[in-house]
């Protein structure tokens, strides 16, 4: 049951069908974590509510399209609450910059759900994503991709890199994977370089055993306690030499979420920076959760 209290679970509506997915996924996982749902659709024209130059004829036009997304906003509302009668819905339609109306929304909530565009290559995550995704601190975000708007059992992947965000990301990871009874994938991939070039060049001699140890106690500190917390969870482990990119994309595959830091900085070489988040949000077929650095 849903508190009608407490943090809100913020998700922004701009009238496409991977926005209306984004609200679906975020009515179950408000339900899921009993806080109530915020449905936002943010008005950019006019620029401000209360502008002091008004344009003839502005006035008819805004209010039959205030009144029209009041409607819609209504009818979204009313689809959440048929996924769960307990779940507090409320909504707003604000006038001014999405990135400033939204980003303020994130800074108290607790979590922010944006629509992700289609599964195209070519296609990156919005200018408005995008923006909200670079800021620094605030709700974790998660950019609903695909076509799964349910875990379904599915498992829950996360990148580990032993960094404070990265702690952040397993955390969040092992709450989902409780809460949805799904196993967990913690991945951490200790090279960003090329291996080709190390195969071609013999007389080169690395401590490949000594990497991996490394690597795998990176792994180990990061999860440990987690086990305990969360006896319901089952855990497999992935320590491997790819890029963090690839690796996450791979085990990403056939998962329920994706969760991963945005700017991280392990004790293990480099990983999981900023290029990986905007990786995974652009490339990933599932959703991605990107919880940002303090």
């Amino acid at each position: 049951m849903s508190e009608a209290g407490g943090k809100e679970v913020v998700v922004g509506f701009d009238l496409g069908e991977a926005s209306r997915r984004a609200v679906r996924w975020a009515a179950r996982e408000a339900a899921g974590r009993g806080r109530p749902l915020l449905l936002v659709h943010v008005l950019t024209w006019p620029f401000e509510e209360h502008t002091a130059i008004r344009v003839p004829g502005e006035g008819d036009v805004s209010e039959p399209l205030q009144q029209a997304l009041r409607r819609e906003l209504a009818d979204l509302a009313e689809e959440c609450q048929r996924i769960d009668p307990d779940l507090p819905v409320r909504s707003e339609l604000p006038f001014g910059d999405p990135v400033q109306v939204l980003g303020g929304l994130a800074a108290d909530a607790e979590l922010l759900v944006l629509g992700g565009p289609r599964l195209e290559p070519s296609v990156g995550v919005g200018a408005t994503s995008a923006e909200l995704l670079a800021r620094r601190g605030g709700a974790p975000v998660v950019v609903v991709r695909g076509g799964r708007e349910e875990p379904d059992g599915a498992p829950v992947v996360v990148g580990v890199d032993g960094s404070a965000t990265s702690r952040a990301a397993i955390a969040f990871a092992f709450d989902f994977a409780s809460r949805n009874r799904c196993d967990l994938v913690a991945a951490h991939a200790w090279s960003d370089l090329p291996l080709d070039p190390f195969e071609r060049v013999s007389q080169w001699e690395l401590p490949w055993s000594e990497v991996r140890e490394a690597a795998e106690e990176v792994l180990a500190e990061s999860l440990a306690g987690w086990a305990e917390q969360y006896p319901d969870v089952a855990v497999r482990r992935v320590v491997t030499p790819e890029k963090p990119t690839q690796a996450l994309l791979r085990e990403a595959e056939r998962a329920s979420l994706l969760v991963v830091g945005s700017h991280g900085r392990g004790r293990f070489r480099r990983s999981f920076l900023g290029s990986v988040s905007h990786a995974a949000v652009n490339r990933a077929p599932c959703p991605v959760a990107v919880l940002r650095a303090a």
